[in-house]
């Protein structure tokens, strides 16, 4: 009896595997892709308080974030695809220099049966804003 529970298992399993079964899985596509036009303000004196800053530009997602110098600000606040505001906090702008301002539109999941398909997340080019 079990020799035969044996061999019918090994037999579901070797047809299962000769039918070629795969999961079938589609890989995440490219996401819109932001771009910044400008920063309001793009620039500020070192050392100042805390400020809001505008970002105008395109395709921006709403759950779009800003970084600076590559740090995701967890202030930012979509207003539409085309504006977003962050809160820059005083401590990021206490030297003078520079920093680098880019949008990143996150990654979607994917809602197929296997968890296939989605988005990428997509980061525009940088922009500078300068501390005076």
């Amino acid at each position: 009896m079990k020799t035969l529970k044996a061999l019918s298992l090994f037999t579901l399993i070797a047809i299962t595997i000769a039918c070629g079964y795969t999961a079938k899985t589609t890989p995440p596509v490219a996401g819109a892709m932001p771009a910044i036009s400008q920063l309001n303000p793009n620039s500020t004196t070192a050392g100042s308080g805390n400020f809001t800053m505008t970002v105008n530009g395109s395709n921006f997602g709403n759950k779009a974030v800003v970084n600076w110098n590559g740090v995701a600000q967890t202030g930012t606040t979509f207003v539409s695809a085309n504006q977003l505001m962050v809160a820059i906090p005083a401590a990021m702008i206490a030297a003078s220099g520079s920093a680098q301002v880019t949008v990143t539109n996150p990654g979607t999941a994917g809602t197929g049966m296997y968890g296939s398909g989605g988005t990428t997340a997509e980061t525009s080019a940088p922009m500078s804003f300068t501390i005076n």
